[in-house]
This record gives C-alpha cells, sequence and structure tokens, in this order.
C-alpha cells in the first residue's frame, strides 16, 4: 500500500478494500522497521494516528469522505499540534506541548488525514542539510552517508522512504524544494501568505512560507487544496480565491513559454545536474512549450541579501525565548542577567546564535541603513527581475540545487559553502513567488531536481506544469534501494 498515490490510496478506502486504521497500522509498521536509520522523526504518535484513522473510517462510511479522510501523513515539527510535542528541532523547546493546533494542521486534521508523528528539522528551520537539529542528522534514504537536505529534511527523507504518503513543511529560504530535490520527491512552496503561518514557529516572518513535500505534483494539488486560504488569524495570509487545484493538471502545455534565466547556468552549477535539467527542458520542448531566454540580473544578490534580511528577522522572533514564559530555563540562575544569558546560550545551537549575532549586529544603531535597509532596497530590485521576466515568460525553470546530496559533515564547517546551497531558491523567497521542484533523471544514483517558479498566486500552473512531465516519465516514481 505504501507504494500507492494519495488518489489510489483514496479510491481503496472508498471501495472497502482496506481500511484507514490497517493502512496507518502498515505505515506505522514501515516506520519501525525504516526509522532507526533514518532519524526522520522527532515525535511518533501512534495512539493518536490510530484514533484518527478510526474517524476517518466512520467518515468513509458516512459518506462523507474527502480526497485525504483516512491518509497517513505527516508534519514538520514547526507546526504546533495540541497536546504534543512541538520542539522545532531545538533543546529551546524540547519540553514544550503545544495548547492548540496551526491552522495548516487543523485544516488537515478537518480534510480526514491521519497524522503519524512530528518530523525532524533543522533548529528553527536554520540549515540546509538537517545537521543542526538537537535530535541528530536525518540520512538520506538513497544514500545514509548523504544528508538530506533542509530544513525540511526530515520531512523529506520520510516521504521519500514511504513513511508516509505526504508531509507538511516550511520554506524560507528553500527549505521545502531543495529537500525534495536531494531526496528525489516533488516539494511546491505556495505564494507567500497563500497558506497560514497562524502556528507555525516563525524563523523569518516575511519570508517563512508553509507548503508541502509528496510524491508527486497530484498528491502536492490534493495536499494545497486542503491548507490553502485565507485565515483571519494571520495577518499575513491572503484573501485569494482558492482555485481547484487538481482540475487544470492535464491541461496541454502547448504554447507555454518556459523562460530559463542564464544566471542559473553558472559555472557553479554541477555538471551532470545541469545534463539533467536540459534533458527535462527537451521533454518540454517535445510537449509543445516555447523555450526564452531571460535574465535576473540581481539573483546573484539573493544570497547576501537573504543573510541580512533572515536573521535580522529571526533575531527579533527569537528574542521571545527567554528562559522565564516557556521553553527550556537553565538551572540555579544567580540573577535575571545570568537566566537569559545561560538559558538562550544553552538551549540554542550554534547555528541559531550565529544568525541571532548577525541579525542584531544589522540592526542595531550604525549598521541598520548599510545593511538591513540595503538589503530590502536589493530585494526590491530582485522582485522587479522577476516581474519583468513574467512579462515574457509563463514559468521560469533551471536547477532546484547547484549539486546532488553531499555527503554529512561536508560542509558542516564552512557556513558559506553550506548558505550557497540555497543559491537559486533564495531568490523566489524574496520575492514571494510560488516554486515546486520536481524529480528529474538522477545524476551518478543521487536525485536532481528541476525548479519551476510561477507568477504569483500560479500555483495551479505550476502543478499542471510539474504533473505534464510526470505523466511522460518516470523519474518521480524512482524509490530508494531497500524501501
Amino acid at each position: 500500500m505504501h507504494t500507492k498515490s494519495i488518489a489510489e490510496l483514496g479510491a481503496g478506502l472508498r471501495a472497502g478494500e482496506f481500511s484507514s486504521v490497517e493502512l496507518t497500522r502498515a505505515f506505522l509498521d514501515r516506520i519501525e522497521r525504516y526509522e532507526a536509520d533514518l532519524n526522520s522523526f522527532i515525535t511518533l504518535a501512534p495512539e493518536h494516528a490510530l484514533t484518527g484513522a478510526a474517524k476517518a473510517d466512520a467518515m468513509i462510511r458516512r459518506g462523507e469522505a474527502a480526497p485525504l479522510a483516512g491518509i497517513p501523513i505527516a508534519h514538520k515539527d514547526i507546526f504546533c499540534t495540541n497536546g504534543l510535542k512541538t520542539s522545532c528541532g531545538s533543546k529551546m523547546l524540547d519540553s514544550f506541548i503545544a495548547p492548540y493546533d496551526a491552522t495548516v494542521v487543523s485544516r488537515l486534521d478537518e480534510a480526514g488525514a491521519v497524522m503519524l508523528g512530528k518530523t525532524n528539522m533543522d533548529e528553527f528551520a536554520m540549515g540546509s542539510s538537517n545537521e543542526t537539529s538537537y535530535y541528530g542528522v536525518v540520512h538520506n534514504p538513497w544514500d545514509r552517508r548523504l544528508v538530506p537536505g533542509g530544513s525540511s529534511g526530515g520531512s523529506a527523507a520520510a516521504v521519500a522512504a514511504r513513511l508516509c504518503t505526504a508531509a507538511t513543511g516550511t520554506d524560507t529560504g528553500g527549505s521545502i524544494r531543495q529537500p525534495a530535490a536531494l531526496c528525489g520527491i516533488t516539494g511546491l512552496k505556495p505564494t507567500y501568505g497563500r497558506v497560514s503561518r497562524y502556528g507555525m514557529i516563525a524563523f523569518a516572518s516575511s519570508l517563512d512560507q508553509g507548503g508541502v513535500l509528496c510524491r508527486s505534483a497530484a498528491d502536492a494539488a490534493v495536499m494545497l487544496q486542503a491548507i490553502a486560504g485565507f485565515d483571519p488569524r494571520d495577518s499575513t495570509s491572503a484573501q485569494e480565491p482558492v482555485p481547484d487545484y487538481s482540475e487544470p493538471l492535464h491541461e496541454s502545455l502547448a504554447g507555454l513559454r518556459i523562460g530559463l534565466p542564464k544566471e542559473y547556468f553558472n559555472e557553479g552549477l554541477d555538471g551532470e545536474v545541469a545534463r539533467s535539467i536540459e534533458l527535462a527542458i527537451d521533454e518540454y520542448r517535445r510537449l509543445g512549450a516555447e523555450v526564452v531566454d531571460v535574465s535576473l540580473p540581481n539573483s546573484g544578490l539573493s544570497v547576501a541579501t537573504y543573510y541580512v534580511v533572515a536573521p535580522a528577522e529571526c533575531s527579533s522572533n527569537l528574542s521571545r525565548f527567554d528562559g522565564v514564559r516557556f521553553g527550556y530555563r537553565c538551572q540555579a540562575p544567580a540573577d535575571l542577567e545570568d537566566l537569559y544569558k545561560r538559558s538562550r546560550s544553552e538551549g540554542f545551537g550554534a547555528e541559531v546564535k550565529r544568525r541571532i549575532l548577525i541579525g542584531t549586529y544589522a540592526l542595531s544603531a550604525g549598521y541598520y541603513d548599510a545593511y538591513y535597509l540595503k538589503a530590502q532596497q536589493i530585494r526590491h530590485l530582485i522582485s522587479d527581475d522577476f516581474r519583468r521576466a513574467f512579462e515574457r515568460v509563463d514559468v521560469i525553470m533551471g536547477p532546484t540545487s547547484p549539486t546532488t546530496a553531499f555527503a554529512i559533515g561536508e560542509k558542516a564547517d564552512d557556513p558559506v559553502t553550506m548558505y550557497l546551497s540555497d543559491i537559486y531558491t533564495i531568490a523566489a523567497n524574496l520575492a514571494g513567488l510560488p516554486g515546486i521542484s520536481i524529480p528529474v533523471r538522477q545524476a551518478a544514483g543521487k536525485p536532481v531536481g528541476l525548479q519551476i517558479i510561477g507568477n504569483y498566486f500560479q500555483e495551479a500552473k505550476l502543478l499542471n506544469v510539474a504533473h505534464r512531465l510526470q505523466q511522460e516519465s518516470d523519474w518521480h516514481l524512482a524509490v530508494p534501494a531497500g524501501y
């Protein structure tokens, strides 16, 4: 059953071929068998899952089943879940039990989806390899010596290993798309504001966006349908109508204009990755699409811009973790100042501390104009580049990551090299645009991701473009050996 799509599983549930309880037990058995090798989960919730599965079975018997009813999924451990630990991959929140559900969680629950547990992640979503988690490194199921990408690496590894049908994730600078690429699955980051951030622990509030990691674009369409839409509890939530994301999946791509930015095919791109991307582009030509050369001249500044804006917002957002209200508190503090200092120094990991320091410096008196304000001005230029490009093309394509998955520990001591792992994904976050990564031909047995970026609220178009390639190829059907 773990090889079936969401639609196939839904059809089987409605036809009575198996129950949601049986399906859920099958996935829990797979987790028990494989999880020790992957470390993809922080918290497992078998009792919660089986209770939810029984409710879903009752829904199905009453004929009230939505497409996700009875489908086992997982949540990135950045989404608050009522009564279950929400750690954000950090010692700081190791003991935090959320008293409410995030909107993403509650909407999937209302749709009848069954939560198996909470997936591992880089601490407070800060990382590109899932090596900064307090709960240990996540291993890539394609080769356990390799990283799965980050920060949603636990979700990506769990989906790739078929430990769940789909999982939620968050994307601040590529944290859905990059691990999707490195693990050979489909990862969708919607337009900023398309999915509510209520109950999603904040890293960088103007960049964070919830999304999904799935096996295919068709599965991603079903997941997005459940979580998209306005939420009055989120002041950044967009009041934009939610279309039927599954309806246009099969539309023809004849006349589609694909933009290829010259800046995405530079000397920093691995040659084998480039060849895999070119092969996918050729498939789109065969499907009737037209390829247009475009330029995003300020995209080369996106990494530098991001690592001013994101740490500045992280410095502000993480100030709430002070050892007083909730989260980790040091033992026997001498005074209030000692409580603050030791709670934060003991509760946060090295990468989180690095970004807090960078952000605090960028926002400090005398440096705000030189760093933060300048970064926001460049961010506007990056958005303008995309606006001009979308006057000529329907979508923009290129690699998701400059390389395939790298070895665990290979970049851990070189933060700048690690940051460059997101060089092709960050610009979409700075502009607030939707993006999707889908698997294409592998390079030397390692997954490669094709990134497709669309205009604002054009997720349906992205899913259509991705789905048509997946109809014509079997790249997205590849499963890691042994799983």
